[in-house]
């Protein structure tokens, strides 16, 4: 059986379990909220606790902390500030994580959240001073939320959780990115088929897609980092509805000064704090800058499992390192697992960026009151593609190996290339080649030869007779091809 202690808020007693550090407000949630099993990302846990912590160390400049008489003891006002601010340290460290146990699914704004914070915290602050849990020595309303409101706290809280792991995202779509550069490189003398709608199309590189994927990465990385410059902006301070009521006049520029020192995160000052309290327009950017990386790195995916396709009957144009078995009836088969997953993980992302919409879309007024799931599922969506990304770029994009033999075998198939003949002896005639050579699966140099011996084959320009050098002028270096320009004779060399 569990011990239970008797704790009272504003509706009245509840059993709350004797060892916890929350209180009767949390323990409210916990009944009123059995949803979904999930508990709050540590990102969350860890910007509400550097808030909590803040707020006791300006509150306490400003001289607003009294000394308190509890139980015949008597605590210094300073002593109480301390002692939040030695909790808030700890629970910003990881040490009481599994305290923090609301459902995401949670009554609007965050009400319980913050009140799961504020319990753990003064409850933490009361045994640091000497007492114990649940006869609060520092109160969890009047000392742990002073001058806060969780209409200011909880989307503070979002754009500090956001941007206390924004360099560890960024961090890892360089890496892929940078992953994919080196690849490029290494695969740059590898001519292949391209191909547009999934047809044979004009020759490229391997290098060239390989740079093209980086390339797009570095400029999803770059799209995140500008719109997470709007987070940087804070509303703490306008505690219920943006009039700053019960928050000391100085107390907005103090927090957000005070938590740049804590957090070593560049902060600004809202220039409007109504705004900053009534839109989720910040958190909404943020979101779509991850939701383009998620169409893009989808995009790659497919692209990785479409190149490795096989390999004995697909294209087998790069090979994926091998990481498991992938599967349980079929000997020796190989899955591209990797890519597979970012697939998944991308479309989760994706989904996570539409709940921030739908709920920045559902405020009202003075207040959102969907913030609770804002945070959730932007928190979740950067632990996912953190998570996916690395994973697939350390155990896949820099174990890829380009199969050569196969790519340039499919090009030297590809009729194609004849696209390279049009300022020579024009597009119809071109064309013309095309559809024969396929006809007869042949290569459209022996088409042209074929042409250029019956006397069928003369520049579109001058009427004048192509040779078949004319011709290995311009296709006998594929390479060439891949360089833009105009080739043969037609182009001047």
């Amino acid at each position: 059986m569990t011990d239970y202690r008797t704790e009272k808020d504003s509706l009245g007693e509840l059993q709350v379990p004797a060892r916890a550090l929350f209180g009767a407000q949390t323990q409210r949630a916990v009944e009123n909220f059995p949803i979904s099993g999930l508990r709050p990302w540590r990102a969350f846990i860890w910007s509400m606790a550097t808030i909590k912590g803040a707020a006791a160390k300006v509150n306490s400049a400003l001289g607003l902390f009294a000394d308190r008489e509890v139980d015949g003891r008597r605590f210094a006002g300073q002593a109480l500030a301390d002692a939040i601010v030695a909790a808030a340290e700890e629970v910003r460290a990881g040490k009481w994580d599994d305290q923090f146990v609301v459902d995401p699914f949670q009554a609007g704004a965050g009400t319980s959240h913050n009140m799961n914070t504020n319990e753990v915290i003064a409850n933490r602050a009361t045994e640091l001073l000497g007492g114990t849990r649940g006869r609060y020595i520092v109160s969890p309303n009047d000392h742990v939320n002073m001058a806060q409101s969780t209409n200011d706290t909880i989307p503070t809280a979002i754009r500090l959780g956001a941007l206390w792991r924004l360099d560890e995202l960024l961090g890892v779509l360089a890496g892929l990115s940078g992953a994919l550069q080196a690849k490029a490189v290494e695969f740059d003398d590898i001519v292949k088929s391209g191909r547009t709608h999934l047809q044979d199309a004009v020759p490229v590189r391997l290098g060239q897609e390989f740079g093209g994927y980086a390339r797009a990465v570095a400029r999803d990385r770059e799209r995140v980092a500008r719109a997470a410059e709007g987070l940087r902006r804070l509303g703490i301070g306008g505690t219920a509805t943006g009039t700053g009521l019960n928050a000391h006049p100085e107390y907005h520029a103090r927090m957000v000064a005070t938590l740049g020192q804590m957090t070593g995160l560049t902060l600004r000052e809202s220039d409007n704090l109504f705004e900053s309290m009534q839109s989720l327009a910040d958190a909404v950017d943020f979101s779509g800058a991850l939701r383009t990386t998620a169409v893009t790195l989808t995009r790659i995916a497919n692209d990785f499992r479409l190149l490795s396709s096989g390999p004995t009957t697909g294209l087998d144009e790069i090979r994926l390192p091998a990481v498991q078995p992938g599967s349980s009836i079929m000997p020796g088969k190989v899955n591209p697992v990797l890519a597979e997953m970012l697939n998944q993980a991308m479309f989760h992302i994706q989904g996570c960026d539409h709940t921030v919409a739908l709920a920045a879309q559902a405020g009202q007024l003075e207040l959102n009151v969907m913030m609770p799931i804002v945070a959730h599922n932007l928190f979740e969506a950067m632990q996912v593609m953190i998570g996916s990304v690395r994973a697939f770029t350390q155990r896949c994009v820099v174990g890829v190996v380009a199969q050569r033999e196969k790519a340039e075998g499919w090009l030297a198939k590809n009729a194609i290339v004849a696209t390279a003949l049009n300022p020579l002896i024009g597009y119809l005639k071109a064309a013309e080649l095309v559809k024969e050579a396929m006809k007869h699966n042949t290569t459209i140099r022996e088409v042209a030869a074929e042409r250029i011996a019956a006397g069928d084959l003369a520049h579109k320009d001058t009427g004048q007779p192509i040779t078949l050098a004319d011709v290995d002028a311009v296709l006998g270096d594929v390479r060439k091809l891949t360089e833009g320009g105009l080739g043969g004779p037609a182009g001047g060399g």
